[in-house]
């Protein structure tokens, strides 16, 4: 199987922090969302909550699916001003974390 031209998935699952209320969990995610209007790489984004029964999911609770048009873009979105403020805001609510970029096949 070939991989995609170019399109590269940026992939995040997250376990917050146990004392992180669900209203400060709900204005962090719109945040992260809307970095999709700021950051011209950034092409579409998608997130959920963990609803397997299998119970592997190791504690993390939510997943958090961008997509870029290649491997630079996300280079340029890690580096973009707009990310940095909210990463800085974002990863300390987190307890647990876990990136994986791919391109999809």
């Amino acid at each position: 199987m070939e991989e995609a031209k170019g399109v590269v998935k940026h992939i995040l699952l997250a376990k917050f922090k146990d004392e992180i209320p669900p209203e400060k969990i709900e204005e962090l995610i719109k945040g992260y969302a809307n970095l999709v209007n700021l950051i011209h790489p950034m092409k579409a984004f998608h997130w959920g909550k963990d609803v397997s029964i299998e119970n592997l999911h190791q504690g993390f609770t939510h997943v958090f699916e961008s997509t870029f048009e290649s491997t630079e873009g996300i280079a340029e979105y890690i580096a973009h001003p707009a990310h940095v403020e909210f990463a800085n805001l974002f990863l300390p609510s987190l307890d647990k974390v876990i990136v994986f970029d791919y391109k999809p096949t």
